[in-house]
């Protein structure tokens, strides 16, 4: 048996709110599946599961603040005996969890299912409907209970208009939000010793590459600059391994290159969701892929890997913005890409001066574990692939 339990989502994370439950006991579960929703500071996180087995038992009730290594449901596997009921006495629950108070364990199926207007659906698709403007009503729910959940929402054939835009539609607390950035983000400056690296490129060839790429595309088939970006840190990621990890009790290079995307949320605030095993994907799949994060992150939907399991961050301001950003590194990652908005700048170009497109970027790199050398090394690799875009 295994205890599953509430994750970390964040260095700033203390504890969350379980929201609701998307299995219930005798639900067989693979590892990777969502099991439930948790509203953190920073949205509603979609939390996976890390066992393949059946779920004996939900030890945790939807409303409850819990903290981080909090016992939320057990997990037998496979070949053990489901029926049995352990607790607290399971062989994998942590010596040193935090406490948690006493709860009856809870049959899902009794539990009330979030309501919209006499209507059992999830957060994350009451906040999807509302996008896009589906009647949760003419809907058929498979979640349990028959509550409408996420997949039915998005399965929907025939959508009409999305709604106008609210700023708060999440239900975000922009200014707890705020405080929780302020936080981390002041304990990484206290905690990291930063240092900083500038470059500023030549983005023509780049331009010029999604120019005809993007001529006889339909508009979702079409790149954006910010995706050659993220190719491009991949690679230089891949070409220095000393900057792709995380800096806990010392340094742990990642095996993969997990690439971090700074999301600005509408109404404030901001997340780094991370495109899982970004090394292995395409242009084509990495612009789609960052399409799909920035849209479930202002929808708050994220999951719980995305929000932990980044190697690198890059950050971009954009088409319109300052010239350059020297940003904070995200822990326990080691470094960030700050990355400004494009210019167009006198530049020589084979002893002739001429207007070029530019564009200068910032490294962030933890001086634990790296140096001038290792950082020089990794804008150099990333300003090749930009300049040379049919190698990414």
């Amino acid at each position: 048996m295994a205890v599953f339990r509430m994750p970390s989502l964040g260095s700033d994370m203390t504890s969350a709110k379980l929201s609701e439950w998307l299995v219930q006991p005798g639900d067989r579960v693979t590892r990777g599946d969502v099991v439930a929703v948790v509203e953190t500071q920073k949205g509603a996180i979609e939390i996976e599961v890390f066992e393949t087995g059946t779920v004996t038992e939900l030890t945790a009730t939807p409303g409850a603040e819990l903290p981080v290594g909090a016992p939320l449901a057990v997990i037998a596997a496979e070949g053990e005996e489901t029926g049995e009921k352990t607790g607290g006495e399971t062989g994998a629950e942590a010596p040193d969890a935090p406490p948690v108070a006493d709860r009856p364990v809870v049959d899902v199926q009794t539990l009330p299912q979030p309501q919209t207007g006499g209507i059992a659906a999830s957060p994350a698709a009451r906040v999807r409907a509302h996008d896009l403007g589906v009647d949760l009503a003419r809907l058929r729910g498979s979640g349990p209970g028959g509550a409408i959940v996420l997949a039915d929402v998005e399965g929907a054939t025939s959508a009409p208009s999305p709604a106008p835009e609210q700023p708060s539609r999440s239900g975000l607390d922009f200014d707890e939000m705020r405080r929780a950035i302020a936080g981390a983000m002041s304990r990484a400056n206290r905690e990291i010793p930063h240092f900083y690296l500038s470059q500023t490129i030549d983005l023509t060839p780049a331009s010029e590459f999604l120019t005809a790429h993007n001529a006889d595309k339909p508009p979702a088939e079409r790149l954006l600059i910010g995706a050659l970006f993220l190719r491009a840190a991949v690679g230089a990621a891949r070409a220095v391994p000393q900057l792709n990890g995380w800096y806990e009790e010392g340094f742990r290079a990642a095996e993969t290159v997990n690439i971090g995307v700074a999301v600005a949320l509408r109404g404030g605030g901001l997340v780094a969701p991370a495109l899982i095993g970004a090394e292995a994907m395409d242009l084509a799949q990495t612009m789609a892929g960052m399409r799909d994060l920035v849209t479930r992150a202002r929808a708050g939907r994220l999951r719980n890997s995305e929000m932990t399991q980044g190697t690198l961050t890059v950050s971009a301001l954009g088409e319109i913005g300052a010239e350059a950003m020297a940003g904070v590194i995200f822990p326990p990652q080691v470094a960030l890409l700050g990355i400004g908005a494009p210019q167009t700048r006198p530049w020589v170009v084979d002893g002739t001066v001429i207007p070029r497109q530019v564009v200068t970027v910032t490294l962030a790199a933890d001086h634990r574990v790296a140096d001038g050398r290792l950082a020089a090394k990794f804008l150099s690799e990333f300003e090749t692939l930009v300049y040379c875009p049919e190698r990414l």
